[in-house]
């Protein structure tokens, strides 16, 4: 989806990115259970929970002149996710 708006809206000087994000600590957290949290920490490569503002670090950097040969891409921010 995120590449094929990407590609319709590139005639109009658009680019479109999307961000999967992993855990974050937010209060959807609250819905799982503990050893489940644990069990995806364990799992990635950074053994955390993201901040919310590291994930809007990417927002930021995709609107910036900085991204300006990405687009039609998914950028994943969830720890490094094994």
């Amino acid at each position: 989806m995120t590449k094929v708006i990407a590609s319709e809206l590139k005639p109009f000087g658009i680019r479109a990115n999307s961000i999967a994000p992993g855990l974050t600590d937010t209060d959807m957290l609250l819905c799982f259970p503990k050893e489940f949290i644990l069990k995806i920490v364990n799992s990635s490569n950074q053994n955390g929970i993201a901040k919310p503002s590291e994930i809007a670090d990417t927002a930021v950097f995709l609107a910036s002149d900085l991204s300006v040969h990405i687009s039609g891409q998914v950028i994943r921010v969830d720890g490094g996710m094994k």
